[in-house]
């Protein structure tokens, strides 16, 4: 497989995505201890990456693979339903090893409840949209590498390197990473549509928000406890890849030069 060369607009793009994801951690935590310029910083990737899209490549949605297209509603779907149910599963697992002390939550009036669960899906879409927009979609469709292996490796590579503020925490935090991004990755070549991969990351990252509304969750044993986030993520990675969906699109993995 023959490697191509960025161009210059994949570059700025990627810059400037980079740059405004980044500032999100570093300027709205570090430096203003504050929620609310971290998700105002956050949001502005998706706006930021659809604008540029639209400038250098002349659309805004198909420079990420965000076209909206039969079958991506329910790659969506799928993947929020599905990310909740891996969250679950592991969970589940993890408390078998060990890992965890899982206990029903006090309950909650449902309108608060409901609140909750409302800002949750909301705050986690954003992030996972624009990490998702930054990490996978773009690379997909311009970066060097554009299908299968190549793609794979090289979307989890960057995956994890943007995690800038969580590798000082290790070896056992970048392998967890790897398998979250080629996860991903998985979906999105499945999918044939950057939507896959955005409904799975959401919905792991929703699940870790809307269980504990319902369970209390203790970790007992933290190596374990990863091992059983990483698992669950090598399982979707190979639900992607092998398991036929044939009323969610392809039936094969799909690069970024076949037919959308």
């Amino acid at each position: 497989m023959n490697a191509m060369r960025p161009s210059w607009r994949f570059v700025l793009l990627f810059v400037a995505l980079f740059a405004c994801y980044q500032a999100a951690e570093l300027v709205g935590v570090r430096w203003l201890r504050s929620a609310w310029w971290q998700g105002v910083l956050m949001t502005a990737v998706i706006p930021l990456g659809l604008a540029l899209g639209a400038w250098l490549y002349g659309s805004a949605a198909a420079p990420f693979a965000l076209e909206w297209r039969r079958g991506v509603a329910g790659w969506l779907a799928l993947g929020l339903g599905g990310g909740v149910l891996l969250k679950a599963a592991a969970l589940v697992a993890g408390q078998a090893m060990g890992a965890y002390d899982v206990a029903p939550a006090a309950p909650s009036p449902l309108a608060p409840l409901l609140q909750a669960v409302a800002f949750t899906l909301l705050a986690t879409f954003v992030p996972s949209m624009a990490e998702d927009m930054l990490t996978r979609g773009l690379w997909w469709r311009h970066g060097p590498w554009r299908k299968g292996l190549g793609f794979g490796a090289l979307s989890t590579a960057v995956y994890v390197l943007n995690h800038v503020w969580r590798l000082e925490r290790g070896p056992s935090e970048w392998l967890l990473l790897s398998c979250f991004g080629l996860a991903y990755a998985c979906a999105l070549l499945r999918a044939g549509s950057l939507w896959g991969a955005v409904g799975f990351h959401w919905g792991w990252n929703a699940a870790n928000g809307l269980l504990p509304l319902a369970f209390d969750v203790q970790v007992r044993a933290p190596v374990l406890a990863v091992t059983a986030s990483a698992v669950a993520h090598l399982v979707l990675a190979a639900l992607c890849l092998f398991v036929p969906m044939p009323l969610f699109g392809a039936r094969r993995v799909r690069g970024a030069g076949d037919a959308a």
